[in-house]
């Protein structure tokens, strides 16, 4: 009796996981849908200022700023893009190991150096466990983040290689391809590549067949290499905020399939518990109805 008894404790207890991992999927699945939106939203940006940014693709040689300068890279600011909570897969987990794989490909180079700039409490405790130097951490970001929400941390990323304290910034993130695909990246984004800039540039043309964006002959006036300053600080900033969104997004579908298998493991585990515990009490009752029958044999 005492083991039915038992049972019965687990499958209650196993029922409430059940709600617990339910709850949660559902919450996972309406905040991925506001971040899945967020960022093809931001991604139709990028294609609307396509116009713009081959009007003046033209004038990337030329340009001076300090954002396109490229140096020996010997010291190397790696920012890094996790959650604040557990429970999302593996999705922390691999953009760690992607992480962890590059600092050990760079330091192969005893000049380099690697400095950690951590977004997300996970990627924060797992490189202070592994003992790297981390020069901030930001982990109090919202899950519906802002352009506004990012300024400060754009801010720093520029200002310390504007200030030659670094020679390249790498981000290691995770690329939202759909709700049960994510892939983790690592992308360098400072020095701005003139010719990745040109590569976008192209790739975010119209295809053949397709409907043919209205070209515009724009009339600049001022310094242009004031208007390249400026398109080199929003673009650096638009990237680390399209970053953080596709971030969000796997972040948050991967909670959504977690928590889904969590709550069919409990379906099953609640089906054989409950197997289990037919059996037990079948074999009590049969056990029971053996001394019955035992005790009225011997009392005939």
């Amino acid at each position: 009796m005492s083991n039915s008894k038992a049972i019965k404790n687990r499958i209650k207890s196993v029922k409430s996981t059940k709600k617990i991992t339910k709850a949660m999927e559902l919450v996972a699945a309406s905040k991925m849908k506001r971040a899945v939106s967020s960022t093809l939203a931001s991604r139709l940006y990028a294609e609307y200022s396509w116009e713009i940014l081959t009007s003046i693709a033209r004038n990337l040689e030329d340009s001076t700023h300090p954002l396109f300068i490229e140096r020996e890279a010997r010291n190397i600011l790696l920012v890094l893009i996790t959650s604040n909570r557990g429970l999302c897969g593996a999705y922390n987990a691999q953009v760690t190991k992607k992480a962890i794989s590059i600092l050990k490909n760079q330091e192969e180079n005893k000049n380099t150096k690697i400095d950690i700039l951590s977004i997300g409490k996970k990627g924060d405790t797992s490189m202070r466990r592994l003992g790297r130097n981390i020069i901030a951490s930001f982990t109090e970001l919202p899950d519906n983040i802002s352009l506004s929400d990012v300024l400060p941390i754009s801010k720093m990323i520029m200002d310390e290689y504007t200030l030659e304290h670094y020679d390249k910034v790498l981000v290691a993130y995770t690329d939202f391809i759909s709700a049960l695909t994510q892939r983790p990246n690592i992308k360098q984004i400072l020095p701005i590549s003139k010719t990745e800039l040109k590569e976008l540039i192209e790739n975010l043309a119209p295809k053949k067949g397709a409907k043919e964006m209205k070209r515009v002959n724009y009339l600049f006036e001022g310094n242009r290499e004031e208007l390249i300053t400026s398109l080199a600080e929003k673009l650096t900033r638009m990237q680390i905020y399209q970053m953080l969104l596709e971030s969000n997004a796997s972040e948050q579908s991967s909670r959504m399939v977690a928590m889904k298998n969590a709550s069919e493991a409990s379906g099953e585990m609640i089906d054989d518990l409950t197997l289990v515990f037919n059996k037990a009490r079948q074999s009590n009752i049969t056990r029971e109805i053996s001394e019955i029958s035992a005790g009225m044999a011997s009392v005939s």
